[in-house]
C-alpha cells in the first residue's frame, strides 16, 4: 500500500469521528469497536465474542482506573502497546472516475501479463495511480482512479519534495566543506517550501543555529510552529524551547512546559532531557526525583545502546570564563603548529606521537576531527614498529568495524593477542571480548574472566567494566554485587560512560545498593550528556571564537535547557559581557542571572561568586549585600575560593551585609592568600590598609591627655627616674657632639698643599672599583 493510501486512511477515520451520536450509535451496534480513538471494523459478533466484550469493557474500567496512576510517559507507552496488538483491518479501495467508478479495487489484478497487489502507476504518462476493478483489466477493461487529481497532484509533490531532500542529504553526508554543505542547505530549503517534514526540520534548526544559512529567529518560529501543527517532535520541542528562553517571543515557561511534554510524548530524546533536568531542579514544575528518573533513564537507555567499542567521540567542555582567565589553559585544545609537530614526529618514525595522534583521530576531539582512516594509518605504523598500544587499537577497530576498516574477528584476535601476549591490558580486555562473546574463538568464561583481571590489574577501565558486568550477571562467576560496585566505581573513575550507566541502574533499583533516586539521577544525567547532540557544545565553541555571538549563545541556551553546566555558564558569559546582539540590552543581566544561578546549583564556583557580584553591585537584581555574602559565603565554604574569602574579608571591613568586624576582615584574607598564592599581593595590600586603618580607628578612640595623666612615673621607674632620663640625654648629646668633630676631621685639604707619596698600584684583584 504506497503512502499516500496510508494518509488517506488515516483522514478517513479522523471524518468518521465528526459523525453526529445517533449515526455513531448506529455503527456501532453494526459492528463497530473504539479502540483508543480510532474505530474499526468488524464482523458479526457470537454470544461468547459479546461476554468477552463485557469481560473486556470490565478489564477497561479496570485499566483506567489504574492509569490515572500512572504518569503520562507511562499512559503513552500503554496505548501504542495496545495499537501494536491490535488487528488494523486493511481498508477497501473504491475507484474514481474511469470505466468502473464507484465500484472497489481489486487486489491483485492482472495488467500487461504481470500481477499488481496495489495501485499502479504504470501505463500512464500522468502518474496517477489507478486499479483494476476485476481480476483481468484486459478482458474486462474495468478501471478507475486510486486517488482524486488534487491527491495525486499532492503526492506527486511530495515525491519531488522528497527527491530534493535526498539530494541535498547526500551533498550534507558526503562532504566537509563549508560551501558544499550550504549547498546542501539550498536544496533543503528548496524541499522545505514543498512542505516536506524533515527538510522543514533541517532548516528551521539551521536559522535557529546560523548553520549554514543565515540567522534567522523569526522564520525559524514560523517554520516550527507549523511543524508542531503537523505534529512534529522535533517542532513541538524547538517551540518549547523559543518559549522558554524567550527568543522570537515573549518568554513562558508555562508554554513551554506544554510544548516539552508533547514532544517527548513524540519521542524527541532532547524533550525528555529538558523534562529530565527541569523536574530534577524544579524549573517550572515541582521538583520530582522519580519523574526526572523516568526521563533521565530513558534516554540514557539511548545513550549507552548507542556506546560502540571504541568508545565514541569525546565531549569537549570548554568554559569561556575560565579561558579569558587562562588563555588556552583551560581550553584542553591543541594548537595547529602542536599538532603539525605531532605529525612531523610520526613521520619520522616516533612510535609514541603515532599512537597518540592514532587515539586523536579514533576519538576525535581537542581540536581535531574524528578520522577513522588517519587513526588506522597511524596505528598500522606504530604496530609495524612493535607497539602493543597500536596492535590493540587496531583489534578494537578491526572488532568493531567501520566504513574504512571492514569487521573481522579473525584479524582483531590476531592483534589482541599479540598485544596481550607483551602484557598490554587493552588487548587483554579484547581478548576476554573475543572470549566473552566468542568472536573468532569459542565461548570460553573462564579465559575472558582470567583476561579481564589481568587488564582491570593494570587499571584498564574496559577490563574493570567488563569484569564488573561478569560479577553482576553471574557468567563464569557467582553473583556478586559488591565486587560489582567495586568495578563499577573503578570504571567510572576512568570516565567509561557504560560504568555511569550501570552503578546509575544499581542505585535506582537498589540493586547491591541502598536505594537511591538522587544519586540515580546524577549518574543518568551524567550518561545523557555523553550523548551525539554534545557535539554541539564544540560547534558552539567555534562559532564563538569565528566571532557569531549570536549563533554561539542560541547554541548554549539549548544545551542549557538540558541541563549542561557549562553551557549555562557560557551562555550567561556572553550575555554578561553584552555580545549577544539578539537579546534585549534590558534583559541582557536578568538573563545572565538566571543562567548563572542554574550553573552555580551544579558546583560551578565561578558562576557562584558571579551571583554574589550581581546582588552586590546590583546586575539584574536589586543591590542586595546580605544575599551577596551569603553567595560568597558558599563559593568559600563548599569550593574553598580564594576570590569569595577575599570578597568576604572586604565585606566584614566595610560593614556591608554584615556587622563591621575588622578581627574576621583579617581571618579572610588571610585565608585567601592560603588558598592561592595569586591572591597574596593583593591581600598584601588589604591587610595594609587595615593595618592603617586600625592604628587610626586606635588613636582615634583613646585620649593621649588621659593616658599620660593615668601614668605614674615613679611607681614605673623609681623615685629618681629623672636623673636616669638626664643621664641618658646628655649621653645621646654628648655622642651627636663627638659625631660631628669626626666629620670635620674627615674633610680633604686642597690639592696643593697635600705631601707627596709615592704612588703604589695594587695588586689587580684588590684594585678598587672605578
Amino acid at each position: 500500500m504506497s503512502l499516500l493510501d496510508e494518509e488517506g486512511n488515516q483522514d478517513e477515520s479522523l471524518e468518521s469521528k465528526t459523525l453526529s451520536a445517533e449515526d455513531q450509535v448506529k455503527d456501532h451496534s453494526t459492528g463497530t469497536r473504539v479502540v483508543a480513538g480510532q474505530i474499526f471494523l468488524e464482523s458479526g459478533k457470537s454470544d461468547s465474542q459479546s461476554e468477552n466484550e463485557e469481560s473486556f469493557h470490565s478489564q477497561e474500567e479496570e485499566k483506567e482506573n489504574s492509569l490515572e496512576e500512572l504518569n503520562s510517559l507511562e499512559m503513552s507507552n500503554l496505548l501504542n502497546k495496545d495499537l501494536e496488538e491490535a488487528e488494523i483491518p486493511s481498508p477497501v479501495l473504491t475507484a474514481i472516475g474511469g470505466t468502473a467508478d464507484g465500484e472497489p479495487c481489486h487486489f491483485p489484478f492482472l495488467f500487461m501479463e504481470k500481477e499488481y497487489a496495489e495501485c499502479t502507476a504504470d501505463g500512464r504518462e500522468d502518474g496517477r495511480l489507478w486499479c483494476a476493478t476485476t481480476y483481468d483489466y484486459k478482458k474486462d477493461q474495468k478501471w478507475g482512479f486510486c486517488e482524486s487529481e488534487e491527491q495525486s497532484n499532492k503526492r506527486r509533490q511530495m515525491q519531488e519534495a522528497e527527491d530534493v531532500y535526498q539530494i541535498g542529504m547526500k551533498i550534507l553526508n558526503e562532504s566537509s566543506k563549508k560551501a558544499q554543505k550550504k549547498v546542501a542547505y539550498q536544496y533543503l530549503l528548496k524541499a522545505a517550501d514543498m512542505n516536506h517534514t524533515k527538510a522543514m526540520e533541517k532548516v528551521s534548526y539551521a536559522l535557529l543555529f546560523g548553520d549554514y544559512l543565515k540567522q534567522n529567529i523569526q522564520s525559524s518560529k514560523e517554520l516550527f510552529e507549523k511543524l508542531t501543527e503537523e505534529g512534529s517532535p522535533k517542532g513541538q520541542m524547538a517551540l518549547g524551547f523559543l518559549y522558554a528562553s524567550g527568543l522570537g517571543v515573549n518568554s513562558s515557561q508555562a508554554k513551554a512546559l506544554v510544548y516539552y511534554t508533547f514532544g517527548a510524548l513524540g519521542g524527541n530524546l532532547i524533550a525528555h532531557m529538558i523534562l529530565g533536568y527541569r523536574y530534577w531542579a524544579g524549573i517550572g514544575v515541582l521538583q520530582s526525583c522519580e519523574s526526572a528518573l523516568t526521563h533521565y533513564r530513558l534516554v540514557a537507555n539511548h545513550v549507552a545502546s548507542d556506546i560502540s567499542l571504541t568508545g565514541g567521540t569525546v565531549v569537549q567542555r570548554i568554559r569561556l570564563a575560565d579561558e579569558v582567565e587562562n588563555p588556552g589553559m583551560a581550553s584542553g585544545m591543541l594548537e595547529e603548529d602542536l599538532i603539525q609537530y605531532y605529525q612531523f614526529l610520526a613521520e619520522k618514525g616516533d612510535v609514541q606521537a603515532q599512537v597518540g595522534l592514532g587515539q586523536l583521530h579514533l576519538h576525535g576531539g581537542r581540536g581535531v576531527e574524528q578520522n577513522h582512516q588517519r587513526a588506522f594509518e597511524y596505528f598500522n605504523q606504530a604496530a609495524n614498529a612493535g607497539n602493543s598500544h597500536a596492535m590493540a587499537f587496531l583489534g578494537k577497530m578491526y572488532s568493531e568495524g567501520s566504513d574504512v576498516v571492514p569487521q573481522s574477528n579473525e584479524t582483531a584476535l590476531q592483534y589482541f593477542k599479540k598485544a596481550a601476549d607483551m602484557g598490554n591490558p587493552v588487548g587483554q580486555s579484547g581478548l576476554g571480548m573475543a572470549y566473552l562473546y566468542g568472536r573468532g574463538v569459542p565461548v570460553n568464561y573462564e579465559l575472558a574472566l582470567k583476561y579481564f583481571q589481568k587488564a582491570a590489574e593494570q587499571g584498564w577501565v574496559d577490563g574493570q567494566l567488563q569484569l564488573g558486568s561478569m560479577y553482576y550477571n553471574g557468567i563464569g562467576v557467582k553473583k556478586d554485587y559488591k565486587q560489582a560496585l567495586k568495578y563499577f566505581n573503578l570504571a567510572s573513575q576512568g570516565g567509561h560512560i557504560l560504568a555511569f550507566y550501570n552503578l546509575a541502574q544499581m542505585h535506582a533499583t537498589g540493586t547491591g545498593v541502598m536505594r537511591s533516586c538522587h544519586t540515580a539521577v546524577e549518574l543518568f544525567k551524567n550518561v545523557c550528556e555523553r550523548g551525539r547532540w554534545s557535539e554541539r557544545l564544540m560547534t558552539a565553541y567555534n562559532s564563538y571564537k569565528d566571532g557569531d555571538s549570536n549563533s554561539a549563545v542560541v547554541q548554549y541556551l539549548l544545551l542549557a535547557e538540558q541541563g549542561y553546566e557549562v553551557a549555562q555558564s557560557n551562555a550567561a558569559f556572553i550575555l554578561d559581557q553584552k555580545e549577544a546582539s539578539i537579546v534585549g540590552e534590558n534583559e541582557t543581566y536578568p538573563r545572565a542571572l538566571l543562567h548563572w544561578n542554574r550553573a552555580a546549583s551544579q558546583g560551578y564556583t565561578v558562576a557562584r561568586i558571579k551571583l554574589g557580584d550581581y546582588h552586590f553591585y546590583g546586575f539584574g537584581t536589586d543591590v542586595d549585600y546580605e544575599t551577596a555574602f551569603i553567595h560568597y559565603r558558599l563559593a568559600s565554604e563548599q569550593q574553598h575560593s580564594a576570590q569569595a574569602m577575599f570578597n568576604l574579608g572586604y565585606m566584614h571591613e566595610k560593614g556591608l551585609g554584615i556587622k563591621q568586624d575588622i578581627h574576621l576582615a583579617k581571618r579572610f584574607y588571610d585565608m585567601a592568600a592560603e588558598a592561592s598564592p595569586d591572591a597574596q599581593v593583593p591581600v598584601f595590600l588589604a591587610l595594609c590598609k587595615l593595618g592603617v586603618i586600625y592604628s587610626l580607628q586606635y588613636i582615634r578612640e583613646i585620649n593621649i591627655r588621659e593616658v599620660f595623666s593615668h601614668i605614674d612615673m615613679d611607681q614605673l621607674l623609681g623615685p629618681e627616674w629623672d636623673l636616669y632620663l638626664m643621664t641618658i640625654i646628655a649621653l645621646l648629646l654628648g655622642t651627636i657632639i663627638a659625631y660631628r668633630q669626626r666629620q670635620h676631621q674627615a674633610i680633604p685639604r686642597p690639592a696643593g698643599l697635600r705631601p707627596a707619596v709615592p704612588q703604589q698600584e695594587p695588586p689587580p684583584e684588590h684594585q678598587p672599583p672605578q
